[in-house]
């Protein structure tokens, strides 16, 4: 089955046995438990809707199937999603996450989950090479995002995972930026993929969710019970509305990248453009790794303008069609100031260490007419 056909109907197969209502949209199951007709034998294996639910089971059976890997769990945010990996390490454990990373994320490491034990090294790694240095004894994950947030850096996953496997160490990859539409970090020997889903695979901006994809059973059976114990399970309605999202997902994705590469070549040109960050961009450092492990460049563009922070808000402010907003990968263009918004919560030194100027806007290219998206934006640099 491909990508597109598994979107629409892995988890909404119609139940067509006796009794069964046929319904080709799997309804929301708000019952939050399940009577049983024998005490030890729970009624088609629900007994609490926080350990299993049939709309969330539909959702996770669909996750899993996008990914190519054998099991999903669905959460209540990205963040939820994260944390419960961590919850697999214990104190003392050491993570090796690259530096150009989700401010959120790199809040929930250094500001609380620093403080039950565990230590963590953001580095510059693209390739298996870059990790001899930074990797420690009680190093037990590689935290990749790939494209970076928000500067779009390219890791080789394939290679970093080739290099932690043999060291007995856990690949994550954050694979938000991409959707599993245009890579699939399991195929290429990651042991997990999250997922905010309330970005490209939700896609419609009215859910928030985030999950985690495994293709290893006693892997699955760790993440299973942690998601249960600790309870930040996604909810039924939310669970409808990501599956609803996601039958759409391919199309968007191929509007997503025609409108960015539109937005990019635009920029690139434009005299008070300073710098474009777009893997599809034969300049880009990474051009030739996302090549190889993507079937697309995405929907996501950075760029940084000529002139000073003043001038990068004036810009912002100035738009009319694209919103000024946190999040991404949604049908409504969005764009966002990240020294002053999603990664306002990094150092200022910090920031300067990775490269994450002042005059940095990061855009989430939407689905909308690319002429108006690009009006839009030419509007907007004849004001600054």
């Amino acid at each position: 089955m491909k990508f597109a056909t598994k979107a629409i109907h892995v988890g909404n197969e119609p139940n067509l046995k006796e009794g069964g209502s046929g319904d080709v949209v799997m309804p929301i199951h708000l019952s939050t438990t399940f009577a049983r007709s024998k005490v030890d034998e729970p009624t088609a294996g629900y007994e609490y809707s926080r350990s299993g639910n049939p709309t969330r089971y539909a959702l996770e059976a669909n996750l899993a199937a996008l990914e190519n890997g054998k099991y999903a769990f669905a959460f209540a945010s990205g963040l939820a999603a994260i944390t419960n990996i961590l919850l697999l390490l214990h104190m003392g454990d050491h993570v090796l996450c690259i530096d150009d990373v989700y401010g959120g994320t790199r809040r929930l490491f250094t500001k609380v989950l620093l403080n039950f034990g565990l230590a963590f090294t953001f580095a510059d790694f693209t390739k298996a090479q870059d990790l001899q240095e930074h990797v420690q004894a009680n190093s037990k994950i590689i935290w990749i995002e790939t494209p970076t947030n928000p500067l779009l850096k390219i890791v080789d996953i394939a290679s970093v995972c080739k290099f932690a496997r043999k060291k007995g160490i856990l690949t994550v990859v954050d694979n938000t930026f991409a959707s599993p539409y245009l890579q699939q970090p399991l195929s290429l020997g990651a042991d997990i993929v999250v997922h905010s889903l309330t970005k490209y695979i939700g896609g419609h901006s009215d859910a928030v969710a985030g999950c985690v994809v495994v293709h290893d059973q006693t892997l699955a059976e760790r993440i299973k019970f942690l998601q249960n114990a600790v309870g930040a399970i996604l909810s039924p309605f939310d669970c409808y509305q990501v599956l609803k999202g996601i039958k759409t997902l391919a199309v968007r994705m191929e509007r997503h990248n025609q409108n960015a590469q539109k937005v990019v070549a635009f920029l690139s040109t434009h005299k008070k453009v300073k710098k474009v960050y777009y893997p599809g961009l034969e300049s880009h450092k990474g051009h030739s790794i996302a090549k190889k492990q993507m079937t697309g460049f995405g929907g996501m563009v950075s760029f940084e303008l000529v002139g000073d922070c003043q001038k990068t808000i004036r810009f912002l402010q100035s738009l009319k069609i694209i919103s000024i907003a946190e999040s991404l990968g949604v049908v409504e263009s969005l764009i966002e100031h990240p020294a002053s918004m999603t990664h306002a919560s990094i150092p200022k030194e910090e920031r300067a260490k990775i490269g994450l100027t002042d005059t940095l806007i990061r855009i989430s290219v939407g689905i909308e007419d690319e002429q108006d998206i690009l009006e839009d934006i030419a509007q907007g640099l004849e004001k600054i």
